[in-house]
Formats: structure tokens, sequence, C-alpha cells
């Protein structure tokens, strides 16, 4: 059985998109499912759009993922250089055999003329393809438009007439027809290769067996498969990814929010995560559960089964993946993904007991199932590190009753607070202590803790007063309320 080889082949044109991802995590599932090799190789033949260090960039990225590469830049093998910049040698030997051929041809056409041809064909509401005005040139006419000094690409000669059949792992059989296919160009007038070119003989070379690619490239696929044929090489099985669409049903976009891998990271997502969410971009695993590592994946991962209609990039899943991986964890690890989120508020208070280790793991481990991602923690525990809260006083009001009552209230909470030993001072006894008195005054507990909650976050949302209580301590929560009771105010009544 012919080895699985498949490869991830970016352009170095700066960050690594999410659908870029995609595009490597199922090269890779493609061929770890059929315990195979996975290649990255960087095509860098578009030589204005490249980005310097990107490369590098990429591979950082790629293996704080987990996706592991087989053979690479840096890391060599038998089929490299895995740089195109580097194989130009090899192209030109290709280039020469196509020519030879009868393959392709020369084209001395300048940029002024294609592009007012192009103009004159759109007037007509004719697809603006090449006319093949060099394609007939003689070799005598070739010979010396090149010793004049005329620059020229090199175009892909395609049949004139009939059929191309291709076949996609995931829609089966297509047919073009050979006349609305362009001579497109294989060879730029720099001598560089475009992606056409390269990607089809270093995929022969490098013995790619899965070609794994966005749907926006199965318009190319009849002059790649051509190709091949013109060397009579084999083709490689081929898989033409869904497009991956935001909510709304529109192309995903930088303008429209964070798509690189890196933004993901900095904001606190977890690789395991994106990881998850990612395989499920055109892929669904048998059976309902979708909470899945990446060994779990390779083992359930069948590339005939990724579906052809549109994925969808939904956050709100990416955060239900991130919240469930992080309910997982560890708190002492935790506590050391939050802690640059935290830099901010331990760098605000000035009281030292809240900067300790201690109370920033109790600040943590109360947030830890309210957290979608670590840079979350940030704003939901703002509060846990403010010297003084500063927020509206109507925020503490509590339906019908009047800022006087609360604060009536609040002064009952301090007292029964103050009663409750500090070696005794848990969430648990704290709400024994007020809710036995609110229940046996056939009080309404609303009217007593909402104020109390608000007094210690001067939040409207956050964890439950015993549980944030049991964190400031019984000092910093008495300080807190007494706070608000030292405020004095003409709306009291």
């Amino acid at each position: 059985m012919k080895k699985i080889r498949t490869r991830f082949a970016p352009s170095p044109t700066g960050y690594l998109h999410i659908g870029g991802l995609r595009t490597a995590l199922f090269a890779y599932l493609t061929s770890k499912s059929q315990k195979g090799e996975f290649i990255l190789r960087i095509e860098d033949t578009d030589e204005k759009r490249k980005v310097e260090g990107s490369d590098k960039k990429l591979i950082e990225v790629l293996k704080w993922i987990g996706i592991k590469i087989d053979e690479g830049p840096q890391l060599g093998g038998e089929k490299g250089p895995y740089i195109q910049s580097e194989r130009r040698a090899v192209y030109d030997k290709y280039k020469k055999e196509l020519l030879e051929k009868g393959e392709a041809y020369h084209c001395f056409c300048t940029p002024e003329r294609l592009t007012k041809m192009r103009e004159d064909l759109q007037k007509k509401k004719m697809p603006p393809r090449y006319d093949r005005r060099c394609r007939d040139l003689t070799v005598g006419e070739v010979k010396k438009k090149i010793e004049s000094g005329e620059k020229y690409v090199i175009r892909q000669k395609i049949p004139l007439s009939g059929e191309v059949l291709v076949f996609d792992e995931i829609r089966g059989e297509i047919k073009f027809r050979a006349e609305e296919l362009d001579d497109h160009v294989l060879v730029k007038v720099s001598g560089m290769p475009t992606y056409q070119f390269a990607s089809v003989v270093d995929d022969h070379l490098m013995e790619i067996s899965h070609v794994t690619r966005g749907e926006e490239w199965i318009p190319s696929f009849p002059k790649n498969v051509l190709l091949y044929k013109s060397f009579n090489w084999e083709v490689p099985k081929f898989i033409h990814l869904p497009v991956v669409l935001n909510k709304e049903g529109g192309k995903l976009s930088k303008r429209q929010g964070d798509v690189s891998v890196e933004d993901f990271k900095e904001k606190g997502y977890l690789p395991v995560a994106l990881i998850n969410f990612c395989a499920l971009l055109g892929w669904h695993p048998e059976g309902d559960n979708e909470i899945l590592d990446l060994a779990q994946i390779v083992e359930k991962f069948n590339h005939t089964k990724i579906n052809a209609s549109p994925a969808i990039f939904d956050t709100e899943k990416l955060d239900y993946f991130n919240g469930y991986y992080i309910r997982q964890m560890n708190i002492d690890e935790l506590v050391g993904k939050c802690k640059p989120f935290l830099a901010d508020s331990l760098q605000k208070t000035s009281n030292e007991f809240q900067k300790t280790r201690e109370y920033v793991k109790k600040v943590v481990s109360l947030e830890q199932e309210r957290l979608k991602k670590f840079s979350d923690i940030g704003e939901f525990t703002k509060f846990f590190f403010e010297d003084n809260l500063v927020f509206e006083e109507s925020l503490l009001i509590w339906k019908k009753l009047s800022l006087g009552e609360v604060k009536n209230n609040l002064k009952k909470v301090f007292e029964l607070l103050d009663k409750i030993p500090e070696e005794n001072w848990t969430n648990n006894s704290i709400e024994d202590s007020l809710i036995s008195y609110i229940k046996a005054k056939e009080y309404k507990v609303g009217d007593y803790l909402w104020p109390m909650r608000v007094a210690l976050t001067g939040e409207k949302a956050s964890p439950g007063p015993f549980d944030v209580a049991e964190v400031l301590g019984k000092n910093e929560s008495l300080k807190r309320i007494k706070a608000i009771l030292n405020k004095g105010g003409k709306n009291d009544s």
C-alpha cells in the first residue's frame, strides 16, 4: 500500500488564519488517521506578499497547537528543501520539459495589453480569459523575441475542446469544459513559478498522496490534473474542504474580528479547544460526543466523511469548548494561565494580602466555572483587587426598596457578619448566619443579599455574596459594607 503523505503548504504572508489552521488540521488528520506522514512546505514564490519571519512564527504556532510536523523547514527530510524559493532549479527543469513537450508556451503580452484585453471582454460580458495570442508562435518567433529582450511568462496549453474529468474525495466526479478554462500562467516574468505550477511539481516529488485544500481551489482543479497528465504523473487524491463562514453567512474577515490563531492564543484560548472546534468545521464524529482531544479525533477521523456544506464559525461554540476544558484544569495550572491577565489588577491594589498566591488562587477557583477564556478573568475579578469600590449607590436598590431601607438592611448584615469568628469565616457559616435571621423574621432574601453582594463587588453580576465574602475575608468584607453605611446622602429615604 502506498504511504499516506499529506502536506500543509501556506504562504508566509503573516499570521496563521483560523481557516489555515483548519486546513493544516485536516491534512494532519487525514495522514495520522492512516498512520501516515505530515509535511510542512512553505510556498513563498509570491515575493510581494512575503512577510519576513512569518515562516518561523508559523512553525511555533503549529507546535503550540499540538500539530507535529514530520518533515519541513528546520526539521529537514529526504524530499527537501521545503521552502519553494530554494527549489528554483527544480522548477526550471520541469518548465523546460513542458515546453519541449508542447504542453506550455511563452507569452510576451505586456501587462498593459492584458489589462485592456480583460476590460474589453468584460464590456462584452465575456469571461476575462487570456485570448491565447501567443499560443501559436513559431519556435523562430519565440527565439527572436527572447533575443530582443522581450519579457515573457510561461502559460499552460489547455486543450481547446472536450471535457476534463476530475475526482474530489468529498464531492465525487466533477466535469469541466476545456474551452472554459484559461491558459493560466505557470512561470512569472521573474522566472519564479506560480502556485499552480510549483504545487504540482512539489506534491509529485514529495510523494504527497492526498492534497487537502479549500474549496476555492476547485476552479484550478482541472488545470492541476492536466499538468499531472502532461508529465505522466499519478494524480494524488484531492480533498477540497468546505468554506468556513461567519454566523451571518459571510466570509470570515479580519475586519469582523479576530481570525488569526495568535489572536485566540493571546485572548486565552487553549490549544485543545481550538483543535476540538476546528475539527468540527466540516466533519463530525459518529455519535453525540463532540468533546474530543487531538488523539481521540485522530482515532475517529475519516476524510471521506468530511461534509461538502459550508462550515459555520461560531465563537459561542468555541467558548463552550474552551470553558469546558478550563473547568477540567488543575487549579494551580489555571492560576498560572490566568496570572498574566491579572497583572493590571495586582498592580493596582495596595493590599499586600490581595497579591498573595493563596488569595489569587481563591479568586480564580471561584471564577473557574464562569470562565470561557483566560482573558475573562481580569474583567470578572477586578472588584477583588480594588482598594475602594466606586459605583452608583442606585445599584444597591433592590426592587421597590428605598436607599434608606437598603442601608438599614445592610446595617443588619454588618452586625450579623461581625459576630462570626474569623476562624469560622466560610461561605457556609456566612450563609447560615444570614439566612437563619432572614427566615426567622420572615423577611425577603433579596432585600438583604442583593445590597450585600453589590456592596462587596460593585457589580450587577458576580458570584454569590457568600462566596465573595469568604474570598475577601472578614476584615475586607466588613470594610466594604461599612464604607456604604458611612456614606451619607439626601436620597436615602
